[in-house]
C-alpha cells in the first residue's frame, strides 16, 4: 500500500508540475494535481475511495483553488437528490416484494429452453436496468438466476455474465438506469423524452446483437440446460409456474413508482407549461414520491433513508462532481477543450468518436462516473469554440456504459455481481473468463454506437 501510495503521489505531482510546463496557471495545475490524485486513489485505493475524495476537496480549499460557494455550485447537488429519492422508492419495492415477482416470472415460463431463458433473461436485465439503475437490477437478476440455475442444476456462470451484459446496456436507455445518465441529463439540458426517443432505441439495437453474441458464445453451456429441463419432474415443473399472489402493498408500491415514472417521462411538458426551470420536474418527482412514502410507512421512513441510500457512494459522487467542477472553475478544461479542437480541426465526427472511444476504453478501467464527471467539463467547453454538443453527449453516454462491458472491473454492476457468485455459489470468473465475451460485446457495440452517431443525422 504504502509503494502505491508514493506512486499516486508523484504521478499526481508530476501532472501538476506538467501542467505548469506547458503554460497552465498555479492554480489549473493544482487542480489537476488533486483531481488526479483522487482518480488515482479511487483505482488504488478502491475501499478508501471517499477518504481522497475528502482530502482533495480540503487541499482545494487550503490552495484557495476554488472557494466554498462555487465548489457547492458544482457539486450538482439536484442529482444527489434525484437519487436520493430514486433509491428510497427502490426501497420500497423491495420491502414489497417486487423483485421476487420478477424472480418467480423468471422461474415460471412455459415450455422453458435454454435459448428462450436467456433471451427473456436479457430482455429483463435490460429493462429492470432501464426502469431502476443498474447496480438494484443485477442484484436480483443474480438472485433469480441462482435460484433457476439450482433447481436446474447447471452452473450458473455463463448466465451471469450475459445477464450483466445485458444490464449495462440497458443502463443507457434512460435517464435513470445509470447515474451517468441523470448527470449527463442535468450537464446538458436533454430531456428523459430525449433519452426515450435517441438513447433506448440504440440501446436497444446493443442489445439484440449481444443477445446475438451470447447465443452463438455459450451454446455449449445451453446444451446443457436443456438437457436438465428435459430430466425435471412434473410436479417441479408445476411448482415453478404457480401464480405469485400480488399484495395490497406491492401494487400501492407499483402505482406510486410508476406514477413516479409518467411524471419523470412528461417532465420537459410539465416545466414548459408551469414556467419552471429546466430539469425541476426531473428531481422534484423522486422527492414527492418519497415524502408520500415516508407517511405511509412511517414507521420504517428512517429505515428506507438509512439503510437504502447509499450514503457512502452519494457523498463519493457529491465530492467528485465538485471536483471535477474546479478543473472548469480555474479554466483548465478550457485549455484541454482547445487543445482536442484544434486536433480534430473541431470536425464534429472526429470529436464524437475521440469522446466515444475516449469513455469506452476509460469506462473499462475506472469508475465510469468517475470518468463521466472528468470529461463532461471539457465537453461543456467546447460550446464556446462554436461546436455542436448533442453528438457529444450521446458518445459520452453510450462510451461510458458499453465500456464497462469490456473488463470485469468496468462497471459497479460487474463488482456486484460477480461478488455475490462469488459469495453464494464459491465460484470465481477469472479475467479471460471475461474478458473474451465482454470485448467482442464491448468492441461491437461501440462501433454500432460510432456508426449511428456518424451516419444519422437524428443524434446531431
Amino acid at each position: 500500500m504504502l509503494k502505491k501510495f508514493i506512486i499516486l503521489v508523484i504521478i499526481a505531482c508530476g501532472l501538476g508540475f506538467l501542467s505548469r510546463e506547458v503554460g497552465l496557471d498555479s492554480h489549473q495545475a493544482i487542480a489537476i494535481a488533486i483531481f488526479s490524485g483522487s482518480i488515482l486513489g479511487t483505482l488504488f485505493f478502491w475501499d478508501f475511495r471517499l477518504s481522497f475524495a475528502f482530502m482533495g476537496t480540503a487541499l482545494l480549499f487550503v490552495t484557495k483553488t476554488i472557494d466554498i460557494t462555487h465548489f457547492v455550485t458544482f457539486c450538482s447537488l439536484e442529482v444527489i437528490l434525484f437519487l436520493v429519492g430514486m433509491m428510497v422508492l427502490v426501497g420500497l419495492l423491495k420491502e414489497n416484494g417486487f423483485f421476487s415477482l420478477v424472480t418467480h416470472l423468471l422461474l415460471g415460463i412455459k415450455h422453458l429452453t435454454a435459448r428462450k431463458f436467456v433471451v427473456i433473461l436479457c430482455a429483463a436485465s435490460w429493462l429492470m436496468a432501464a426502469s431502476v439503475d443498474e447496480v438494484t437490477s443485477i442484484i436480483f437478476m443474480i438472485a433469480a438466476i441462482l435460484e433457476v440455475c439450482n433447481r436446474l442444476k447447471v452452473k450458473p456462470t455463463p448466465y451471469v455474465i450475459i445477464s450483466i451484459l445485458a444490464t449495462n446496456i440497458g443502463s443507457a436507455a434512460t435517464v435513470l438506469g445509470n447515474p451517468i445518465g441523470i448527470l449527463i441529463a442535468t450537464k446538458s439540458g436533454l430531456t428523459f423524452e430525449d433519452f426515450i426517443a435517441k438513447a433506448l432505441p440504440l440501446s436497444a439495437v446493443c442489445l439484440v446483437v449481444t443477445i446475438a453474441i451470447c447465443l452463438v458464445w455459450y451454446r455449449k453451456a445451453f446444451k446443457e440446460m436443456d438437457d436438465e429441463i428435459k430430466h425435471l419432474k412434473g410436479n417441479e415443473v408445476t411448482a415453478m409456474q404457480k401464480p405469485y399472489y400480488i399484495t395490497k402493498d406491492l401494487r400501492a408500491s407499483l402505482a406510486i413508482f410508476a406514477a413516479t415514472l409518467v411524471i419523470i417521462s412528461l417532465h420537459h411538458r410539465l416545466e414548459l407549461f408551469w414556467g419552471l426551470e429546466s430539469n425541476t420536474i426531473l428531481f422534484v418527482a423522486p422527492l414527492l414520491a418519497s415524502s408520500l412514502v415516508f407517511v405511509w410507512k412511517r414507521h420504517s421512513a428512517r429505515k428506507y433513508v438509512e439503510k437504502d441510500v447509499e450514503w457512502w457512494t452519494l457523498l463519493f459522487f457529491l465530492f467528485l462532481f465538485g471536483q471535477a467542477g474546479a478543473l472548469r472553475y480555474t479554466g483548465a478544461t478550457s485549455v484541454l477543450a482547445k487543445y482536442l479542437a484544434e486536433m480534430t480541426s473541431s470536425s464534429i465526427n472526429i470529436l464524437t468518436g475521440c469522446i466515444l472511444w475516449i469513455s469506452t476504453i476509460g469506462s473499462s478501467i475506472l469508475d465510469n462516473v468517475v470518468l463521466v464527471a472528468t470529461i463532461i467539463p471539457v465537453i461543456q467547453d467546447f460550446k464556446g469554440l462554436g461546436i455542436g454538443l448533442q453528438p457529444l453527449w450521446w458518445a459520452l453516454l453510450f462510451g461510458g456504459c458499453l465500456g464497462g462491458n469490456i473488463t470485469l472491473v468496468g462497471s459497479t454492476a460487474n463488482i456486484v455481481a460477480l461478488g455475490i457468485l462469488e459469495k453464494e455459489k464459491n465460484l470465481r470468473v477469472t479475467f479471460m473468463q471475461w474478458f473474451g465475451v465482454g470485448l467482442t460485446v464491448g468492441v461491437i457495440t461501440t462501433v454500432i454506437a460510432w456508426i449511428t452517431f456518424l451516419f444519422i443525422p437524428f443524434y446531431r
